[in-house]
Parts: C-alpha cells; structure tokens; sequence
C-alpha cells in the first residue's frame, strides 16, 4: 500500500500490443472474459463486483473468468488499490493482435476459439457504434459534427489490402504521440474501428 493513502495508485506496467497463439486465443475466446478485458482497457482498473454491475453480471462469474485472463497473461493484479482482500485488477496489454497463421490452424478447438472472437469483437464494434447513436445528442455540437461513420468500396487484390491496412495502422499509431492529457478541456476517449472485408459481386465472373 502506498504511505500516502490519498496519493494517486502507482500505475501498472502495460505492453503494447499481444499477439496470439493457439493457446492465449482459446483462453481469451469467451464472450464476457473479451467484455471484461475491453472494460479494463477502455475505463482503467476495477474490481470483480464493480465489473459485474456495469456489465449486468453476477460478481461470481466476473471473479472466475477474470482469474482465468490472469492465467493466461490478459489481466493482472493491481496492488496499488483496494484494502483488505479486495482484489483490483488491471489490463495487461493496450491492445490483441491475431497471428495469421491461426486462420490456417488444422484444430478444430483454434478454428472455433478463433470464430468466437472474431464474433465478438465485431459485436463489441456494434454495441460501441449503437452507443454512441443512442447518446449522440448528450454530445456537444464540436463531437457529434466530427464523428465519422463512412465506407467505401474498392477492387484489390489481396496484398493491396494488406498494404492498406498497414498504412491505417500507421496512421492510427502516429497519433499516439499527440495525445492529449486527461482533465484538460474538449478531450474524449475516441474508438476507432477499421473494417476491410472482400465481398462477391453477383455479377462478378470471379465469384
């Protein structure tokens, strides 16, 4: 415990980004343990009973799938908060990353881990933009006028799209550098959530 009680909780090591494998992938592959994960790096450290009432879950289930993200590296303690036995918990990571080779993996049990998360991270991406539409107005004029909701349809090949993909993240990741504090005014967490998805044509002499 700190000396200072009121003194601000030190904060928990984070790394980048984790890349899975067939293990970690069938660990993480659950619809409330990826929830869980998602609080804990979008809204900071919580507990097992705080998770729980924000996610409408029983504090039994968040405690044990939260212990089976710590076996697995996801999450990790945060000693620096709390009394007594309460049991605060951190994210590990800012962010997952699939191995490629996963989408190739003869097993069935990696196949379906891996069709689970995708799955989820999709209905994550659904839930965040469904949230947003229903509490746009709660806004500021400044926010709702910037958000961007857009798409656009290209032909590529493959390796293009890889290419385009690579260039986003870059772009995304040159933003990091110009964060801007927390407290300070006309600030907000922004999500970002980039979709590229081949699609066939019916009249498409390909499809």
């Amino acid at each position: 415990m700190p000396e200072n009680p009121d003194a601000p909780a030190p904060e928990v090591p984070v790394q980048d980004v984790r890349t899975l494998d067939p293990r970690s992938l069938r660990g993480l592959a659950h619809p409330l343990r990826m929830r869980l994960l998602t609080a804990l790096r979008h809204d900071g450290p919580a507990t097992a009973s705080q998770l729980a009432d924000r996610l409408g879950e029983s504090s039994g289930a968040t405690s044990y799938h939260l212990r089976q993200l710590a076996e697995h590296g996801f999450v990790v303690d945060d000693p620096g908060r709390g009394k007594g036995r309460e049991r605060w918990w951190n994210a590990a990571d800012k962010g997952i990353r699939v191995n490629n080779t996963l989408h190739q993996d003869p097993n069935p049990e990696v196949r379906g881990a891996l069709h689970t998360f995708m799955h989820e991270v999709a209905s994550i991406h659904d839930r965040e933009v469904s949230t947003w539409l229903g509490t746009m107005h709660d806004w500021p004029e400044a926010w709702s006028a910037k958000v961007d909701l857009s798409d656009y349809t290209l032909r590529l090949t493959p390796e293009l799209l890889a290419e385009l993909g690579s260039r986003m993240h870059d772009l995304i990741s040159s933003y990091e550098d110009r964060a801007v504090p927390e407290g300070e005014e006309s600030v907000a967490q922004v999500r970002i959530h980039l979709h590229a998805l081949p699609q066939k044509q019916l009249n498409d002499p390909n499809a």
